[in-house]
């Protein structure tokens, strides 16, 4: 597995070893060993799998109590993914990462817990599925509002970003319940 650092140094893309030839490819995205090798401790309880269309954007979402860490990756299409800082012991706090996605590179991205994550669709639509450390737990979930001015993150959809109400209303930076 190769590893790539992003601007926040917790947060990490994997790119796993694939093995292709005329009949298809296989890859391992998954390995307790090769992970804590790679000094990722993950006991993964639950797996997500999402499909959204072009301009969905999903998050920033993040749990108060029980946070998950995540392992992203996309099946199908290509997404632009963001995880935000929310540790306020953290000399990254506040900050943010974003990192393409896609089905063709095969990358994954590793956030852990004590981050707010969201992805944009930028194909016709995408298939995104994340491993999490911890079960979704809806009352300690939170939104932090993704387009504050304070973070200013560059989302690249082209049109009007497709959000859910909760994601809508969202709570800026400055406001938001974070992480010790």
């Amino acid at each position: 597995m190769k590893v790539e650092p992003t601007s926040i140094a917790d947060v990490l893309v994997l790119e796993p070893k694939v093995f292709g030839d005329a009949r298809g490819f296989f890859m391992e995205t998954w390995n307790a060993r090769t992970f804590e090798n790679l000094g990722i401790e993950a006991r993964f309880v639950q797996d997500n799998h999402s499909r959204s269309a072009r301009n969905v954007l999903r998050g920033l979402h993040y749990q108060l109590r029980q946070p998950q860490g995540k392992l992203v990756r996309v099946s199908a299409g290509e997404i632009w993914d963001v995880a935000v800082d929310l540790r306020r012991s953290s000399p990254d706090f506040g900050r943010w990462t974003g990192i393409a996605l896609n089905s063709e590179t095969r990358r994954m991205l590793w956030i852990p817990a004590g981050f707010a994550h969201g992805f944009v669709v930028l194909s016709e639509y995408a298939e995104v599925q994340y491993k999490a450390t911890d079960f979704y737990a809806p009352e300690y979930e939170r939104t932090l509002l993704w387009n504050d001015p304070a973070m200013a993150i560059p989302w690249p959809h082209r049109g009007e970003a497709l959000l859910s109400d909760k994601d809508r209303r969202g709570t800026p930076l400055a406001q938001a319940e974070t992480f010790a």
